[in-house]
C-alpha cells in the first residue's frame, strides 16, 4: 500500500472517529420529553448541560387568556433549548430586574433545566425555583437566578416562567361561569403546578429523580411556595419546600381574598378603567394594550392584581387548610432577612420620635397600643430607629413568613428549619448599603451568582455565606435537612429546641429567638 493510499485511510478513519465523538457529545445534549426531543448546551466549563426555553404548557393566547394551562403541543425533529424563553407581560415594576431573553410576550410558559448528571439513571435531586416580584413582575432569565453554579452542587435545578398582573390573576364572573369548577383567577399559581407536573413527568430523562423534587421561592415566590403546600392541585409533586421572606399565611397587607371580593374588583376595574365588560371584549385587546390599561393612573405603572380563594387551587384560605392540616406534611425551611424594609425608615425624611411612634401604635393597634410598644421594647430613643425597621418588615412580609413556619409546627408531621439573612449588603447601583440586608439580598447568595451585580464591592464573607447558603439549601433538597458535614449545627425549629434560628452571617450559628413576643402579640393583634 502506497503512503498515499495509507494517508487517504488514516484521513478516513480520524473522519469516522471525529463524527462518532461529535455524535456522542450531541447524545450528550440530546434528551427526549413527552412533547419532543431538545438539544441543549454545555455550560463554560462542561460541567452543567443547560435546557431554556422549553415550552410546560400551551401558548395562553386569545381563548386561552384567562385560562388555566392547556398541554404544550408535541413537535417533530429536535428543538433547540439553548436561549431562554420571553418572560411573560409586564411593565418596568423593579428596575433592578434585567431580563436576558427577547423580550415580554403573553406566549411566556417556559421552563430551564440546568442538570449536571450525564447519566440519565443519576436520579440526582430537584430544586425548582419560583421567582419573586409581587405577583406582578419577574421571570427566569435574569443573572441572579440562573440556575448553572447551584447544579455544580450536585442537584438539577429548575426555573419556570408563570402569568403575571392582570393576565396571571384576573377574576371576573363570567370567567367563573365559563370554569367547571366555578373559579376564576390563580391563573399563575396554576402555571407553577403545571410546571411542576412537567418536572415530574419529564425530570427524569434529564437524570433527575422525580420522588425527590424541592420547591423554593423568594417573596411572591415563597408567598407561592406556602400556597402550592395548601394547594390540593399541588399534593404530591413535590417532597420539601423552602420559603425566602414570605407566606400567604397571616399578611395583613396583601392577605388573599375571597374571589367574589376579587371578582367584585375586577369587574368594576374592567367596566371603569378599560370600559369593556364582556369576556370576549377583554380577550380581544392586545397584550400590550391591556398592560398599559392595567396600569393607567399610577405612578408606578401597576395595579396589584393578587391570588384568591377561587375554590379550585384554593378551596378554602390558606389559614383554614393549614389549620385543619390540610396542606402538604413535607419539611419545610423558611427565613426572612434582617432588613426587609429598612430603607422605608433609614432613608425616610423624617426620623421617628418616641412621640411618631405612640401615635402610630394607637392608630394600628387601637387600645392595645400599649401591648404593641412593650412587645417590641421602645423603652429607650436608641431602639426607635431599629424598632421601626423591624416593624416595617415584619408588616411587610416578615410576619407572614413567621405564620407559614408556626402553622407547620403545629402540624407536628414533618420538620420545620428556620433562618434569618443577617448580612448587610455592600451596596450596588441600585441599593445603598444603608438600604442593610434588605428584601431579595439574599437571592445571587442562594445561587452562587455574587458576580452578576456587577457594580458590587463583595466581600471575603460575601462569597463565604453563599457557599454556606447553597450548602444548605441543596443539603436540604437531597435529604430534608440542611445539615452536612463542615456546616455549622442548624437545629430544628419548634418549642423543645427553644425555637432556635439559624442567624447567616460572616459568624453563622443557631441562637434561640429573641422576638418571638413580637409576633405572638402580632397574631392576636392582626387575627381574622
Amino acid at each position: 500500500m502506497s503512503f498515499f493510499s495509507r494517508y487517504r485511510l488514516s484521513a478516513a478513519v480520524i473522519a469516522a472517529l471525529s463524527l462518532t465523538l461529535s455524535a456522542h457529545a450531541g447524545d450528550q445534549l440530546r434528551v427526549k420529553t413527552a412533547t419532543g426531543k431538545l438539544e441543549g448546551k454545555l455550560s463554560s466549563d462542561g460541567q452543567v448541560r443547560d435546557f431554556l426555553g422549553v415550552p410546560f404548557a400551551a401558548p395562553p393566547v386569545g381563548p386561552l387568556r384567562w385560562k388555566p394551562p392547556q398541554p404544550a403541543a408535541k413537535w417533530h425533529g429536535v428543538r433547540q433549548a439553548t436561549s431562554f424563553g420571553s418572560h411573560c407581560m409586564q411593565p418596568l415594576v423593579f428596575p433592578d430586574m434585567i431580563f436576558h431573553d427577547p423580550g415580554p410576550s403573553e406566549d411566556c410558559l417556559t421552563l430551564n433545566v440546568w442538570t449536571p448528571a450525564k447519566d440519565k439513571k443519576a436520579k440526582l435531586p430537584v430544586m425548582v425555583w419560583i421567582y419573586g416580584g409581587g405577583f406582578a413582575g419577574g421571570g427566569t432569565s435574569e443573572a441572579r437566578q440562573d440556575g448553572e453554579h447551584l447544579a455544580h452542587k450536585g442537584v438539577i435545578v429548575v426555573s419556570m416562567n408563570y402569568r403575571l398582573g392582570i393576565f396571571g390573576f384576573f377574576a371576573l364572573p363570567e370567567l367563573a361561569s365559563e370554569s367547571s369548577h366555578h373559579a376564576a383567577g390563580n391563573y399563575g399559581l396554576m402555571d407553577q403546578v403545571a410546571a411542576l407536573q412537567w418536572v415530574k413527568k419529564n425530570i427524569a430523562a434529564f437524570g433527575g429523580d422525580p420522588s425527590k423534587v424541592t420547591i423554593f421561592g423568594e417573596s411572591a415566590g415563597s408567598i407561592s411556595v406556602s400556597a402550592q403546600m395548601a394547594s390540593p392541585m399541588a399534593q404530591g409533586l413535590f417532597a420539601r419546600a423552602m420559603g425566602e421572606s414570605g407566606g400567604a399565611l397571616g399578611n395583613i397587607g396583601s392577605s388573599f381574598s375571597s374571589l367574589d371580593v376579587s371578582e367584585q374588583q375586577d369587574e368594576n376595574f374592567a367596566r371603569k378603567e378599560i370600559g369593556k365588560a364582556s369576556l370576549a371584549d377583554l380577550r380581544a385587546i392586545p397584550a400590550e394594550e391591556l398592560m398599559k390599561m392595567a396600569g393607567r393612573g399610577r405612578a408606578d405603572g401597576f395595579r396589584l392584581f393578587w391570588p384568591n380563594i377561587d375554590g379550585q387551587f384554593l378551596p378554602q384560605s390558606p389559614e383554614e387548610i393549614y389549620a385543619a392540616g390540610k396542606q402538604a406534611h413535607v419539611p419545610l425551611l423558611a427565613g426572612w432577612n434582617m432588613d426587609e424594609q429598612k430603607a422605608s425608615v433609614s432613608m425616610a425624611k423624617v426620623k421617628p420620635t418616641s412621640e411618631s411612634m405612640r401615635e402610630q401604635a394607637e392608630k394600628d393597634f387601637g387600645p392595645r397600643s400599649v401591648d404593641f410598644l412593650h412587645a417590641y421594647a421602645v423603652n429607650q430613643q436608641e431602639d426607635l430607629m431599629r424598632v421601626e425597621e423591624d416593624f416595617a418588615g415584619d408588616r411587610f412580609i416578615a410576619f407572614s413568613t413567621w405564620a407559614w413556619l408556626e402553622a407547620q409546627v403545629n402540624n407536628g408531621a414533618s420538620p420545620v428549619y428556620r433562618y434569618r439573612f443577617d448580612l448587610p449588603s455592600p451596596g450596588d447601583f441600585f441599593h445603598s448599603p444603608e438600604m442593610g440586608a434588605f428584601h431579595s439580598d439574599d437571592i445571587e447568595y442562594v445561587f452562587g451568582t455574587l458576580d452578576s451585580r456587577k457594580d458590587a464591592k463583595w466581600r471575603p464573607e460575601d462569597y463565604k455565606l453563599s457557599d454556606l447558603m447553597q450548602t444548605y439549601w441543596t443539603n436540604f433538597a437531597k435529604t430534608g435537612n440542611p445539615n452536612g458535614a463542615g456546616a455549622p449545627d442548624w437545629p430544628q425549629y419548634n418549642s423543645q429546641g427553644d425555637w432556635q434560628v439559624m442567624h447567616l452571617s460572616p459568624e453563622p450559628g443557631a441562637r434561640p429567638n429573641r422576638h418571638r413576643d413580637r409576633y405572638l402579640f402580632l397574631q392576636q393583634a392582626w387575627k381574622k
